[in-house]
């Protein structure tokens, strides 16, 4: 990160922290938001920008997702960093960004802390905290809160599906038959009905923030930057589609630690939603069939830029095979109507 000492002291300005006083890193990086640490004599900060060389201003909005948060704290919802203060000013680091509070805790990745001594009954309660904690999510009310303001939820379903074909097409590198029959399916099976509610669009296990005593406890949401306005259901099937179970391809494993002893299955992910939500849940294959396309497409992007040259890390020539077994597990949904 650049421009540390301009940053500092324009802290020093705005928030009266003392620049010699403040220490910043790096916490994060990759294709998302980045995210560093600010600690400072009153205590620890996050600051999050856009990433480097970012030109897509929508996909990485810092206002917008400062807003959701500001909302969403207003409405009395506390899992989240409260929102300190939106900088506008892009000459100060290189984009603009905006301070929040740094929520302390755990997060689960690609492997469980030994210490924790994690058996099959704490990932049960946290696998049940984790969609009772995106169930809250769907249930705030968008008027109260301010929140319906974020998106359009008509057409929503409608849109999506058709934006996330066009960015297959745009990012197609491999025939790859299962992804041309899924998106025929999806088009040819558009839901009738259509629900409104706030959505995170990106819910698993690693944005989460757990407690620190007893880390099958939630404490705050991360990555807010997709969150929108739209049908609820659409955002558990994207959840659906990254939560792994023990029998999935082992490729598919490493998004989410749900494929562990103890987690819920995805049908129990649905009945336990199911008890708890308003909504009709009966059209699930749709909202997971169109999960796995996503997290297809995704993966697809990525390996292109790793197919065109553009980055040389390995981990990105794999990312092919991802688009094969999420299309192959989609196809394969649709095709037994099992999920």
């Amino acid at each position: 990160m650049e421009n540390f000492d301009r940053l500092k002291k324009h802290l020093e300005e705005r928030l009266f922290w003392k620049a010699e006083e403040i220490e910043i890193t790096p916490m994060s990086g990759g294709f998302s938001n980045l995210t560093f640490r600010i600690d400072t004599p009153i205590g620890a900060f996050a600051l999050r920008r856009p990433p480097y060389g970012n030109t897509v201003s929508k996909a990485h909005d810092m206002e917008r997702e400062c807003r959701v948060l500001e909302l969403l704290y207003q409405s009395d919802y506390k899992k989240i960093p409260k929102p300190v203060l939106y900088f506008e000013d892009a000459e100060i680091i290189g984009a603009p960004f905006f301070i929040m509070e740094f929520v302390e805790g755990p997060v689960l990745r690609n492997r469980v802390p030994r210490e924790w001594g994690f058996t099959e009954s704490h990932f049960r309660k946290l696998s049940e905290n984790t969609i009772s904690t995106l169930l809250d999510l769907h249930l705030i009310n968008l008027q109260l809160s301010g929140l319906a303001a974020l998106g359009k939820p008509e057409g929503y379903v409608l849109r999506q599906v058709e934006g996330w074909i066009y960015r297959y097409q745009r990012a197609k590198t491999d025939a790859i038959p299962e992804m041309e029959k899924i998106s025929n399916w999806l088009i040819a099976n558009l839901p009738e009905k259509e629900n409104a509610g706030l959505i995170h669009n990106d819910f698993k296990y690693d944005n989460l923030i757990l407690e620190v005593e007893n880390p099958t406890e939630i404490k705050a949401v991360m990555d807010w930057e997709m969150a929108t306005v739209g049908d609820p259901l659409m955002d558990l099937g994207t959840t659906l589609a990254y939560w792994a179970q023990e029998d999935d391809p082992e490729i598919l494993k490493q998004f989410n630690l749900t494929y562990l002893p103890g987690n819920m299955t995805r049908q129990e992910v649905i009945d336990f939603y199911n008890l708890r939500s308003p909504l009709e849940l009966d059209n699930m294959l749709f909202y997971y069939a169109f999960g796995l396309f996503k997290v297809a497409v995704i993966a697809q992007q990525i390996y292109k830029r790793f197919a065109m040259g553009l980055t040389q890390d390995p981990r990105f020539g794999a990312l092919i095979y991802v688009v094969k077994a999420a299309a192959e597990k989609g196809e394969k949904a649709i095709l037994t109507e099992k999920i």
